[in-house]
């Protein structure tokens, strides 16, 4: 089944404009979800809609949207006052302005999507885009509006086509002064920052998408996977090292020692094919992937 886009619209950059589509860049991975169980019965729990005040079971898709403008009061809101406020980011995503690839703090990235041409009309418009966009090495500021709510978008060039990333705004994030003000005062020891670089440089090496997996619903998925069969799941031994550094310049010569050790040893271990996917229960043959 071919990808839904969630927003579909016009780019437009000026007087010209190309039909575009916004597709989820985040796959929904086959996650692990649990569901609440009746222990007595092994029955799953069901969620009921009901009144808050005259307890009565309502269906979902009888229900309004309201806003609570006073301590329990409310008022209602329908599609048609949706409708009535809606502005041209929803239909267009006209071109601000453009900055500089590199001037945009990461901690303001929020979703990312892929932005594709929706029509063989203006595909030039939208090629010429993305040329121009990784010449310059440049990221246009745009808007769009997604799920009712207006954002800010910056797309960038990514190879044959361009990304879209959704901004979040100063008032979405924490200020930061009042969890750095005072490590601002704290001072550093000359020597200790250029071991701790030594170190940074020994363990330096080149991004692989592996090195973020997460170990722990592996783990997870494996116990899951033990118990369905009825195997018992070994555990891994893991030692946890818990201890005051008083040190921290012997501390730093230390963990060089131990990086320089890690480093011969790889270099004389052979590297065999790496073992793709989460740990296996005992007795349990590895899926294979369609």
């Amino acid at each position: 089944m071919a990808a839904r886009p969630i927003w579909r619209g016009h780019l437009r950059l000026a007087l010209v404009s190309c039909p575009v589509a916004m597709y989820n860049a985040r796959t929904e991975r086959t996650s692990i979800r649990f569901h609440m169980i009746n222990p007595d019965t092994g029955n799953r729990i069901k969620m009921v809609t009901k009144d808050s005040e005259t307890g009565a079971e309502l269906q979902r898709s009888s229900l309004v949207k309201g806003y609570e403008f006073s301590k329990g009061r409310y008022v209602l809101v329908s599609d048609e006052d949706l409708d009535s406020v809606k502005v041209e980011s929803s239909a267009i995503m006209a071109v601000e302005k453009f900055i500089e690839a590199g001037s945009i703090d990461p901690i303001y990235f929020d979703e990312s999507y892929y932005l594709a041409p929706d029509a063989k009309a203006g595909e030039d418009v939208y090629a010429v885009l993305r040329e121009a966009i990784a010449k310059t090495g440049t990221i246009a500021l745009t808007r769009v509006v997604i799920s009712q709510r207006e954002r800010t978008v910056a797309l960038r060039h990514a190879g044959p086509g361009i990304i879209a990333h959704t901004l979040l705004e100063e008032r979405d994030l924490n200020q930061a002064g009042q969890y750095f003000d005072e490590a601002a005062k704290l001072s550093v020891d000359p020597e200790m920052v250029d071991l701790a670089t030594q170190l940074i440089k020994r363990q330096t090496g080149k991004y692989d998408p592996a090195d973020i997996e997460d170990r722990y619903e592996n783990r997870l998925r494996a116990m899951i996977d033990a118990k369905v069969a009825g195997m018992p799941l070994e555990p891994e031994e893991r030692v946890y090292e818990r201890s005051n550094v008083i040190d921290l310049v012997s501390a730093l010569k230390k963990s060089l020692e131990e990086a320089d050790a890690s480093e011969a040893k790889a270099e004389k271990t052979p590297k065999g094919p790496r073992q793709k996917g989460p740990p296996q229960p005992p007795g349990k043959a590895p899926r294979k992937r369609a």
